[in-house]
């Protein structure tokens, strides 16, 4: 919470300041008492202070149709994602769990938010009910049945009570993940699974250690997406350990009976439940470093077993989390609940990778020690992710952006020079295209966010991008583009690496010791031109020899274009849409084809891919490449046609049920994609530090800032009809552009849109 008397007109600075994650500050700047009153009613309504904004997130929704969300416990950005699984493999587990299924077969402690591979579900736990300790649980019992009428699912935390009799609730710290089952048998088996293996996880080696009567460890080795995962935890009981098996015949470590190693280890622990307390608490912390790390992680995060003061906790990290936006007066009761799950849905990922100590496994394998109070992360799906999440995490929490581009830039350091396309667990799963660690990196320097050395940052961004020995890239600098008899995906491997080198000539240009590189990279970011056919009016894909492929469909899925169709990547020139509108014809032309982009169906003949989901004409809202598209049209001044497409995305592609997301939430993009458009305004190139004026959900937004001062937006005669914008203000005064920018939002201006129902306004 920051109050601040800016917004009163005293040009005296902020006097209290609660950022979360930070202590309370008291700046001393002496203000008389009748100052302090009226600085305390600057914040209007009593913003953010009084309102509960956890109630208003449904983990829910998601884990249906093609979101492939999880439901479980964890909190801002952590290490644990505390979730149920059902036990199955295929497309609808990616992320363990799947709405329509009613059996769970364990509650792992790593899960994906929404990609389109499956992983992890490591140190998976399961609780079995018993009449006495001799009662044989058959090794068939794989499986429970539940019924969604007994499951909860909120911010850090989730319930079930199993058809078996069990109640499970799980909660969440950021490097541990706290369970507690209520039974109402005399003996409780606990089933510690580290065999469990799911889509494209398989288990390497496994270790279990009894500690004592109390405690165990070990650690789960896995392959599979993430290469070489190495999982380490430590895990306390409430209740003694009364008896401990192992399934198979596993060695001992060191002939210590108390030491298990063998390839994917499954224990029993049975322990006897009293009438007067039916319930044991298991508190696990994970560790990518060392079962040591792990032990730790649990001392400083979870050494009690207090289950409700840990979920108690976790709700607070949310609460504070959460509150970094305070959107009021939503045009509908119902969005309220789809925009806040869509904030929480957007911080999940990238997930904190440093233990407490700041010792972090490095991509070289090798352990690292922060040197400051910082944090390492992992988890960076960025073909996705640059376009809006990483932008929304440089407003709200400007420390953990600098801190995940500072993890972008060790990685590239212990990588051999190359930044990742896409990293989980101290691994390069190598999936997707382009380098967009790149504008992640740039966003967060331009933004003055992350404040490092440019030197050493251009050293990586020019190794990435020069690194010889790389068939696309080879032929990308020889060519001008990526030649489609020479490697898949070529044209849209074009169109990505153009945007980067955007990225890099921005940079180069902006910092005087690379300067004399910027003009290298501003023409390969023209590149995008040398695949454009104007005879089609596409971006075609090109052989190495100059002559077009053939043959050549626009609504056509082809290994050619990653997860689309030319339609698709038709507008994907971010970086410089005026030569886009070039290649076009003029604004006329552009705005001509925006129409047919949003207004053709997809032919009979074209079938389309699981990717291509939440179709508007030939745009797919369900996947990345055309999520900016509709603030095109604010490009060729026809603002009015962008807002109704973009309020429409809003109102019927994200709804406040299971099946409430049209696409793969993708760690996070799908859902900051709502959460900037329903504040109205979105980034469409993201290093560019402007920010696309829409159709916005909410009259009231304000958003504290970490100088203290206050962003607002208002938007007058908001309502389901009033759509459009028919003019602007900022700061009281009449604004005539089409975006408000990064530096408005930083200095806390006051942005007030005025809405009608009726199109055609351009206000700039």
């Amino acid at each position: 919470m920051v109050f601040s008397c800016f917004e009163a007109g005293v040009n005296h600075g902020c006097f209290i300041s609660f950022y979360p994650d930070r202590t309370m500050r008291f700046l001393p700047y002496p203000i008389a008492f009748l100052s302090i009153i009226l600085l305390l009613s600057c914040a209007g309504r009593k913003r953010g202070k009084d309102i509960d904004f956890t109630k208003y997130v449904n983990p829910l929704i998601g884990t249906d149709w093609v979101g492939n969300t999880y439901p479980g416990a964890t909190v801002p950005f952590g290490m644990v994602q505390l979730s149920p699984d059902n036990g199955k493999s295929g497309w609808d587990y990616i992320a363990g769990y799947y709405y329509p299924d009613t059996m769970i077969a364990g509650f792992s402690h790593t899960h994906l938010s929404g990609t389109g591979a499956g992983d992890l579900y490591d140190i998976r736990f399961m609780p079995i009910g018993k009449s006495s300790p001799d009662e044989v649980v058959p090794k068939d019992y794989i499986r429970t049945s539940f019924s969604h009428k007994n499951e909860k699912a909120e911010t850090g935390y989730y319930a079930v009570r199993l058809d078996n009799g069990i109640k499970v609730e799980l909660t969440a710290t950021e490097h541990c993940g706290i369970q507690r089952y209520t039974i109402q048998d005399s003996v409780l088996e606990v089933r510690l699974d580290l065999n469990s293996t799911m889509n494209w996880d398989r288990t390497t080696d496994s270790r279990l250690q009894l500690i004592d009567s109390h405690t165990i460890s070990g650690y789960r080795f896995s392959d599979g997406w993430a290469r070489d995962q190495r999982i380490f935890f430590h895990s306390r009981f409430s209740l003694p350990i009364e008896q401990f098996t192992i399934d198979s015949v596993p060695q001992y470590a060191n002939n210590d009976t108390t030491q298990f190693i063998g390839y994917g280890l499954v224990a029993h622990l049975s322990f006897l439940i009293a009438k007067s307390d039916s319930t044991l608490t298991i508190s696990t912390a994970l560790s990518g470093v060392d079962e040591k790390g792990a032990a730790n992680n649990l001392a400083k995060e979870a050494p009690h077993d207090d289950f409700d003061r840990y979920r108690a906790e976790a709700s607070l990290l949310w609460q504070r989390a959460l509150s970094r936006i305070v959107a009021e007066k939503g045009i509908s009761p119902r969005v309220d609940t789809i925009f806040y799950t869509a904030l929480y849905h957007s911080l999940l990922c990238p997930t904190v990778f440093s233990d407490a100590d700041g010792r972090y496994r490095g991509a070289d394998k090798k352990i690292h020690t922060l040197k400051t109070a910082r944090k390492h992360y992992s988890t960076f799906s960025l073909w996705d992710t640059y376009r809006a999440a990483h932008p929304l995490y440089n407003i709200l929490f400007p420390e953990r952006a600098a801190d995940m581009a500072e993890s972008l830039v060790a990685f590239g350091e212990q990588n051999e020079g190359l930044l990742p396309v896409w990293t989980m667990w101290a691994g390069e799963t190598g999936m997707m295209i382009g380098y967009h660690s790149i504008p992640v990196i740039v966003e967060a320097y331009r933004k003055g966010n992350y404040k490092e050395n440019p030197q050493r940052i251009m050293r990586l961004l020019v190794s990435t991008m020069e690194k010889t020995s790389r068939t696309d890239t080879d032929n990308y600098r020889r060519l001008g583009y990526v030649p489609a008899d020479c490697t898949n995906w070529s044209l849209s491997k074009t169109m990505e690496y153009a945007y980067d080198d955007a990225c890099i000539a921005l940079f180069a240009r902006e910092n005087a010791a690379a300067a004399k590189r910027s003009m290298a990279y501003a023409h390969h970011a023209k590149a995008y031109q040398e695949v454009y056919d104007p005879a089609s009016g596409f971006f075609r894909p090109k052989l190495a020899s100059g002559e077009w492929k053939l043959p050549f469909d626009p609504f056509e899925y082809t290994e050619d274009i990653t997860e689309s169709n030319a339609w698709q990547y038709l507008f994907g020139v971010q970086h410089d849409t005026e030569g886009l509108m070039e290649l076009m014809g003029g604004a006329d032309s552009m705005a001509r084809r925006l129409d047919l982009f949003f207004g053709t169906p997809t032919p009979s003949h074209i079938a389309l891919p699981i990717f291509s989901t939440g179709m508007i004409g030939q745009y797919a809202h369900g996947n990345e490449p055309s999520h900016h598209v509709a603030y095109l049209y604010n490009k060729v001044s026809q603002p009015w046609k962008g807002a109704g497409i973009i309020r429409r995305i809003l109102t019927e592609l994200y709804k406040n049920t299971p099946d409430g997301l049209c696409g793969n939430e993708d760690c996070g993009q799908l859902s900051a994609w709502y959460v900037f458009s329903a504040l109205g305004f979105y980034p469409v190139d993201p290093i560019s530090g402007h920010y696309e004026l829409g159709s916005p959900l909410f009259e009231h937004v304000t958003i504290p800032q970490p100088n203290g001062r206050i962003f607002r937006l208002t938007a007058h005669n908001l309502s389901e009809k009033n759509r459009y914008i028919e003019s602007v203000k900022v700061d009281g005064k009449p604004y005539h552009r089409s975006y408000i920018t990064w530096n408005q939002i930083r200095s806390g201006a006051h942005v007030e849109l005025f809405m009608t129902s009726r199109e055609g306004h351009c206000w700039y």
